[in-house]
């Protein structure tokens, strides 16, 4: 059985993560969502974790193979908690390849765990929380970066 995490902290979860998430379950068993709780970064984040959860289990709630928990540690030490094989990393630029690529050598060397890196689709390459968040505080339709189910109502705190 292969299980993949998809480490990070989703504000909100986007249409080009579910679009990852969505190619793994391809060739994995199973996804953990990772999302990271580092207090200095939960401060900066638009949702809370609770609701950044929900916003995660009802983009999945069609299936099964997904599963959503919060992490304080390091990856790779979250990997061998929840007996992860791979370690999935979405990326969207060549720059993100680079930085991703040194990332999952470490990981290898410190833990025997395969990194899996995948671009995000051509089409959502550009497409980050970022852009998301920035949407949402000028009030704009933010409908067409977010993945099926989830509808701006939910992203309403």
């Amino acid at each position: 059985m292969k299980i993949a995490i998809f480490p990070g902290s989703f504000d909100p979860f986007t249409i080009g993560h579910y679009s990852v998430v969505t190619r793994a379950l391809a060739f994995v068993d199973e996804v953990v969502i990772a999302i990271g709780v580092n207090e200095a970064k939960a401060k900066k984040t638009l949702f809370p974790l609770k609701k950044r959860i929900e916003i995660i289990n009802k983009t999945f709630a069609h299936e099964s193979r997904v599963k959503v928990e919060s992490y304080d540690s390091l990856t790779i030490d979250f990997a061998r908690k929840v007996n992860a094989t791979i370690i999935l990393r979405g990326i969207r630029s060549i720059a993100d390849f680079e930085y991703e690529k040194t990332v999952a050598d470490a990981n290898r060397r410190l833990s025997g765990i395969d990194t899996i890196l995948l671009f995000t689709e051509p089409q959502h390459s550009f497409i980050s929380s970022t852009v998301v968040r920035d949407i949402l505080r000028y009030d704009k339709d933010v409908k067409c970066f977010l993945p099926p189910n989830v509808s701006i109502e939910d992203l309403k705190l």
